[in-house]
């Protein structure tokens, strides 16, 4: 079994290696990455306990906009994390989307803004953030209430330059 230190240091050498990719063949096609390349994300909830997820990278305009679309599952430790290049206020839909999910707002430190629980699939219904917003964490709808997962928790992301050690 893989410590969590380890964890963390892999996730983020997955996730340069990503960087390199998406800049290296973004500009062209936008959908470098495969669809089940999957780098570490922890939950750090206010209490102090951690929720790990293995998360898919949508970070250039193309792959945002196909974010989760046409999936028929999603596992419970998975989901995908949208990275925007400016904090600004967010809000998404459901078109295609079939399976329900939980849709979380993240601040440019981290901080969850707000959560849009078990967001109804096939609609084309907004779904805001409360305020300003430069990343969004998509898993598998009603997840976040099961794990107590609350705005003002921080997300952390090796892309979001919040990732740490824990000791």
């Amino acid at each position: 079994m893989v410590g969590y230190n380890e964890f963390l240091r892999r996730g983020f050498f997955a996730a340069l290696f990503i960087c390199v990719l998406v800049v290296g063949a973004g500009a062209q096609s936008g959908s470098a990455i495969a669809e089940n390349f999957k780098t570490p994300l922890v939950v750090e909830k206010t209490d102090g306990t951690l929720d790990a997820f293995q998360v898919e990278l949508a970070l250039t305009n193309v792959q945002r906009s196909q974010g989760l679309m046409h999936r028929k599952k999603l596992a419970p430790g998975d989901g995908m994390l949208f990275i925007f290049p400016d904090s600004n206020r967010r809000s998404f839909w459901m078109r295609n989307t079939i399976i329900s999910l939980d849709i979380i707002f993240i601040a440019a430190d981290g901080h969850i803004v707000n959560i849009v629980a078990e967001a109804e699939p096939l609609t084309d219904t907004p779904r805001p953030s409360t305020g300003p917003a430069k990343a969004v964490l998509e898993i598998v709808g009603g997840r976040a209430a099961e794990l107590g997962i609350t705005p003002g928790d921080i997300v952390r992301h090796a892309l979001l330059g919040n990732m740490k050690p824990i000791k």
